[in-house]
């Protein structure tokens, strides 16, 4: 069995260019590039959410639960598991019983969290032009 990762055509991993480079390159748009996986990871409600949470500090599951509002116990371990298999999320598992889990960012996952979070820092301050915009939508819409 081999570690090596089978790149499709018309996608470059590793390439150091920008997502906008990228898109304009068409790579990111090739259904078969693993890039957009880990998109879909990165940018998922509770990835973006449990990303966050993860910036402020660890966290066992159960407190990250508490921080991320809404999240089932089961998307909370997909998430998660989703998250420490693309190298995003450290998981460290304590010797104990009843077992105690710490879940923290790797340097990766710091970085890809600290992105994820300008953009969701945009979305709030930009939250009353967003919503201005859908109901503004949904009139026009509503009239045709």
């Amino acid at each position: 069995m081999s570690d090596t990762v089978e790149i499709p055509p018309k996608c470059v991993l590793n390439s150091g260019a920008p997502l906008s480079e990228l898109m304009q390159q068409g790579e990111l748009l090739n259904q078969n590039c693993p890039s957009r996986e880990i998109l879909r990871h990165l940018t998922s409600r509770w990835g973006v959410l449990v990303l966050i949470a993860l910036l402020e500090k660890d966290q066992r599951f159960s407190e990250l639960r508490r921080t991320v509002g809404g999240v089932s116990e089961k998307m909370l371990a997909q998430t998660l598991q989703t998250l420490e298999a693309d190298g995003f999320v450290n998981r460290y598992s304590h010797p104990v019983v009843p077992p105690h889990v710490d879940y923290s960012l790797s340097p990766i996952g710091r970085e890809a969290a600290e992105r994820v979070r300008e953009f969701a820092d945009w979305i709030e301050v930009n939250i009353a032009r967003i919503l201005s915009a859908k109901s503004g939508h949904g009139e026009a819409v509503a009239a045709e």
